[in-house]
């Protein structure tokens, strides 16, 4: 069962939804119908890696829809379509679902440790995250999950919203291979939300940093080692992402 979203659109193909009420509702929606989906929270990295993957194109196309992580891709909008469009990302839609106090919520991946301190954190926000699930997934290849072992504990828990933070694009490719195990929920990949709401290891950018659109410096300062090559090749890919989004809008025009 699927649900018609009227305002998704489709740029750098991606299927964006970029209304924050539109969003709430569709998740609304599908945890209602009782029916399994995914959302792909989508950054930077995972924009050149639609663009040089097909199959990963193919994953990123079967969700649900996908926000957009980067505070870039509204600029990008403007310059090209002259639109206006605001980014909705990960750690935003995290808050927001948490702060909401209405669904049961099953949080996965990352450190045994840094769940711990996540939880520590979440449950001052909601005292009812105190009985919910945190699992720390093994450390593999995406290809060796045994998914329908994680399907079935997952299932068992009966969550609305399953949170996923494996890093792009491994969280994201995870989600669709788990999802044909899964009787219902929405999940949803955030990345390093659960670092920043546990307190620990990574912290967003000041609010002035991402004003101005620079939080990926702030990051590779943070991180060199993870993030210097991730710029850079997203760097390297931007002006032919550009040019063929360009050439799409002309086509239709």
């Amino acid at each position: 069962m699927s649900f018609v979203v009227e305002k998704m659109e489709q740029y750098f193909h991606i299927n964006y939804e970029f209304d924050v009420a539109a969003v709430q509702e569709r998740i609304a929606q599908q945890v209602a119908g009782q029916t399994a989906g995914y959302i792909c929270v989508a950054d930077a990295n995972i924009l050149q890696q639609v663009h040089n993957d097909l199959s990963y194109r193919k994953v990123v196309e079967g969700a649900m829809f996908s926000i957009s992580d980067s505070s870039w891709v509204p600029v990008f909008l403007r310059w090209i379509y002259g639109i206006r469009r605001r980014q909705y990302c990960g750690s935003m839609i995290f808050k927001d679902i948490i702060e909401m106090k209405r669904y049961r919520q099953f949080f996965m991946g990352t450190s045994t440790k840094t769940l711990n301190a996540l939880k520590s954190n979440l449950v001052k926000m909601d005292p009812a995250i105190e009985y919910m699930t945190f699992y720390e997934l093994p450390y593999l290849d995406v290809e060796d999950f045994d998914y329908p072992a994680i399907a079935e504990m997952v299932n068992r828990d009966t969550p609305d919203i399953i949170w996923v933070a494996l890093g792009a694009p491994k969280q994201e490719i995870f989600m669709s291979k788990l999802q044909p195990y899964l009787k219902r929920g929405v999940q949803i990949a955030v990345g390093a939300a659960f670092k920043f709401y546990s307190g620990q290891d990574e912290k967003r950018a000041p609010k002035w940093i991402r004003r101005t659109k620079l939080e990926f410096l702030y990051r590779v300062y943070a991180d060199p080692k993870k993030q210097y090559a991730r710029c850079k090749q997203i760097v390297c890919s931007l002006p032919r992402i550009l040019r063929e989004e360009r050439r799409r809008k002309n086509a239709v025009l």
